[in-house]
């Protein structure tokens, strides 16, 4: 194997710009976008560097392989011609994840058994050992994209998806995932404010991944630093020297981000059950000294900080698909638009929802609007 790789990041829908950006930072050359992922070229280093650092993908993906498909049996063949001996031991674990359709495959699970019986037939040996199925913790998870006709082979080396950065053990009604959270927050030029001294607050934190994420990347936290398991772990081609290299480098300057005087991150929250949740969350991620979580009603907000400082204000208000009726939501947006009004002069805000009428409500004209799925 080379030490070149094809590499594929996915994404959510809207992400595909910011993780472009993010990728090509990260050492990903020839950077490009498609829907839903941005695809590249790089070593094993940036491959491990962007599952360590990425605050956006969902996965990191190694290309193994492409081959035309027009039937089970030439997906098998293609699958079976690989070398799987350099990446999986005859009685290591395996997980098979496919997607897509076409070729007479029309069902994802049967496509997912056909890679799996031809890996698992190549590894086979003359004993009759063979890899087992793990699909919780396998020593190598392989993803098959199937798309007019043509294989896309893939190693996955995140394992779970990124956006499980493993600090959120207990979350509210409608949680935000957090590389979509990320998003929000670069979008809303947090980084830019962070960089100069600012401050954040976020008047229905929930529990809080809005200022979690930010606190992360003021202090230049990688987002993954704290994840044990990875999809590489079992790999063959993995190369420990290298992973720990990078996690050492990573470790440092966590502490040394982590060692600078906190900004000032605020969260108040109107629901007394998710205070406790959100405060357990905070000290997981190892950020108790920058984070302080309040109870307090939308209607009485007021960012007070210590030096008159200013900052941004980050919120996702519910929207009505699964929390609050119409009138209370009516109510809730006004009250948010009147205290940014009153009491976050000189600020700057981000409001993130599913309901842009309510949003007019508020009484404040959006300067720039992005959407995301």
């Amino acid at each position: 194997m080379t030490d070149r790789h094809e590499l594929i990041l996915t994404c959510p829908k809207g992400l595909e710009s910011l993780l472009l950006e993010e990728a090509t930072a990260l050492g990903l050359e020839e950077a490009r976008e498609q829907t839903a992922a941005v695809r590249g070229f790089g070593p094993i280093e940036v491959a491990y560097r962007l599952c360590l650092w990425s605050r956006l993908a969902n996965r990191v993906l190694l290309l193994l392989q492409r081959f035309a498909v027009t039937d089970a049996q030439t997906l098998y063949d293609g699958v079976h011609a690989l070398d799987w001996a350099e990446h999986l031991a005859s009685d290591g674990s395996l997980a098979v994840e496919f997607s897509g359709h076409g070729s007479g495959i029309d069902n994802t699970h049967f496509g997912a058994l056909k890679v799996k019986d031809a890996i698992v037939d190549r590894l086979r040996t003359a004993s009759g050992q063979r890899p087992s199925i793990d699909k919780l913790n396998p020593d190598l998870r392989v993803h098959l994209r199937l798309d007019r006709g043509q294989a896309v082979l893939s190693l996955d080396l995140s394992g779970h998806s990124l956006h499980q950065r493993g600090y959120r053990l207990q979350q509210g009604a409608a949680p935000l995932k957090e590389n979509l959270a990320a998003a929000v927050l670069i979008r809303a030029g947090w980084p830019r404010i962070a960089a100069a001294g600012g401050a954040l607050a976020d008047p229905m934190c929930g529990v809080g991944t809005f200022l979690i994420e930010g606190a992360m990347m003021a202090a230049d936290v990688a987002p993954n630093l704290r994840r044990e398991r990875w999809g590489f772990s079992g790999w063959l081609g993995h190369v420990p020297a290298v992973w720990t290299r990078l996690l050492d480098e990573a470790r440092q300057r966590a502490q040394d981000g982590l060692a600078r005087a906190p900004l000032w991150i605020r969260g108040y929250e109107a629901d007394p059950r998710l205070i406790q949740p959100a405060r357990n969350n905070v000290e997981r991620a190892g950020l108790s000294d920058w984070i302080r979580i309040y109870q307090g009603e939308v209607a009485t907000f007021e960012p007070r900080t210590d030096q008159n400082q200013k900052g941004l204000v980050i919120c996702n208000p519910p929207y009505g698909e699964r929390l609050g009726d119409e009138a209370s939501l009516l109510y809730l947006y006004q009250n948010l638009g009147e205290r940014l009004r009153q009491a976050c002069l000189g600020w700057e805000a981000g409001v993130f929802t599913a309901a842009p009428d309510l949003g007019k409500r508020m009484g404040i004209r959006s300067h720039k609007q992005y959407a995301f799925w």
